[in-house]
């Protein structure tokens, strides 16, 4: 049988290396569509000679993508941004990418289509980024009644930008943020654990016009997780409570930054729990049993932990 293609929107990330490594080994052909295909070279080493095809288009630019879906048994985006920058806005690629993925999808024939969205955006009101998430899977639905949407908490693994990043700061910092006095909740998910759900939701057709909220199996507080990240790598941090307002106004202030390490609309978003509904589609529907942070975390958190590193390589 001839190997069935699944394109892959935005498969330079985090997330997608994960996703298009498991698609290859499970066989597929897999169309990878970058801003700059060049720089995801690294993805051709997911499967074997010709498997994994990079193409040039960008969800920005529509008239870039056509034809660019054609033969593709299914579509998955990933395409996604933290804070705004440039022409990269949380309109044109949460919003209307989505639609226009639906529509080219629709034209080409594609008979399945993944969104990877995020848990908790139909709960943050308050937040841009959550609201036009929710939008974008509310357009793609009205045109691919069918796609399957997967929503992940925070997503965490060797390369996330969560615990590697709280870790950095603990390492350098004297003292770490509570912003909102560290009462937010969280239900972390392992990056492989996604990835494998997004294999499922292929493999099932009955996953078709549904939602999954993938989290995992703990969930803990943002003081806990700040907690477990100092304990983790042998550092004592002072935890300094930052209130709602306070953080806001530096939130304001640092989105201005090339890269910020806070922005306003994120702070409104931390005033949200992001742990799943209590009756929502999840993991156990697709057969799936998600992965504790404490069996992961501390493989890649090593590296801030000297004496912990140094002791691992005496071995």
């Amino acid at each position: 049988m001839e190997q069935q293609v699944i394109t892959v929107i935005g498969g330079t990330g985090f997330l997608g290396r994960y996703i298009v490594k498991l698609l290859a080994g499970a066989g597929y052909t897999v169309r990878v569509i970058s801003r700059n295909p060049n720089a995801a070279l690294h993805l051709k080493t997911a499967g074997d000679v010709g498997q994994v095809v990079l193409v040039s288009g960008n969800l920005g630019k529509p008239e870039s993508l056509a034809d660019k879906l054609k033969g593709s048994h299914a579509v998955i985006n990933l395409v996604g941004i933290l804070y705004e920058s440039g022409s990269q806005r949380f309109s044109g690629l949460h919003t209307k990418g989505p639609e226009t993925l639906a529509k080219l999808a629709k034209q080409a024939g594609v008979k399945r289509f993944i969104q990877i969205s995020s848990l908790g955006i139909d709960k943050a009101v308050a937040s841009r980024y959550a609201q036009s998430k929710l939008q974008g899977e509310k357009s793609l639905q009205a045109i691919f009644p069918e796609a399957t949407i997967l929503r992940p908490s925070v997503v965490f693994g060797p390369e996330d930008n969560f615990f590697n990043q709280f870790a950095c700061m603990a390492s350098l910092a004297p003292a770490l943020p509570l912003i909102g006095g560290g009462k937010t909740r969280f239900q972390p998910v392992y990056v492989g654990d996604v990835a494998r759900a997004v294999l499922a939701c292929l493999r099932q057709d009955s996953t078709q016009g549904h939602t999954y909220e993938l989290a995992g199996p703990q969930v803990y507080t943002f003081r806990q997780i700040l907690q477990y990240i100092m304990n983790t790598i042998g550092k004592r941090r002072f935890l300094l409570p930052l209130p709602f307002p306070v953080a806001s106004a530096m939130g304001a202030v640092a989105q201005w930054l090339p890269k910020p390490p806070l922005t306003l609309d994120q702070v409104r978003l931390l005033k949200y729990d992001n742990v799943a509904s209590a009756n929502a589609l999840g993991f156990a529907q697709l057969g799936i049993s998600p992965t504790a942070v404490e069996v992961i975390v501390p493989q890649y958190l090593l590296r801030f932990n000297k004496q912990a590193a140094s002791a691992e390589s005496a071995r």
